[in-house]
């Protein structure tokens, strides 16, 4: 495994239960890390995002997320868990929401994360991940959830429901060879 996410795993593998969102972010802001160093887990699908297990903690999983372009997340929370994430390739779109007084969700912003930023959220903090960069850009990013979300919380700009989900890790592994042709700037793996 690539050294630095080795020393990152070895640091928060030191937790039992939840591994601080301050400490996660702290520890991806430092983490030097491209491309070329997650391609071996970076497999991607034509409909939907795409979520590969890089590593298990006994408090955390880490991620390596693949989105084609156009892609997003449901609109979601993380169910008790933290989030530190890393724009390893591309440009991320955060748009974050609240809760209005009748109940229904609204959005407060969005930003634009290009490669090597950080973000956080935790628990009941509701947002939406996308990959809206022009042309046919993808996007690589890291996420480490403390504990390892298992569900999520998905919302609707149309009701009140909060509906479970259980957004699925790719079956994918490294020694796989994924048959779709990536664009450029991810080279397959043959």
């Amino acid at each position: 495994m690539f050294q630095p996410l080795a020393a990152l795993f070895e640091h928060i593998d030191r937790y039992d239960d939840l591994v601080p969102l301050q400490e996660l972010q702290s520890r991806l802001e430092a983490l030097t890390i491209g491309l070329e160093d997650v391609r071996s887990f970076a497999h991607f699908d034509r409909e939907h995002y795409c979520r590969n297990l890089v590593h298990e903690g006994p408090a955390y999983q880490a991620l390596i997320l693949c989105w084609r372009n156009g892609q997003r997340s449901p609109i979601h929370d993380h169910r008790g868990s933290s989030c530190g994430v890393r724009v390893i390739h591309g440009t991320a779109t955060e748009t974050v929401f609240k809760r209005s007084s009748n109940g229904m969700i609204v959005p407060t912003g969005s930003r634009e994360l290009p490669e090597g930023s950080v973000l956080g959220s935790f628990d009941t903090d509701i947002h939406q991940m996308s990959n809206l960069q022009p042309g046919r850009a993808d996007l690589v990013t890291l996420h480490v959830y403390s504990p390892p979300l298992l569900v999520m919380g998905t919302y609707s700009l149309t009701d009140t429901t909060v509906h479970e989900f259980a957004d699925p890790i790719s079956s994918a592994r490294p020694a796989q060879v994924s048959k779709e042709k990536p664009s450029p700037g991810i080279t397959a793996r043959t």
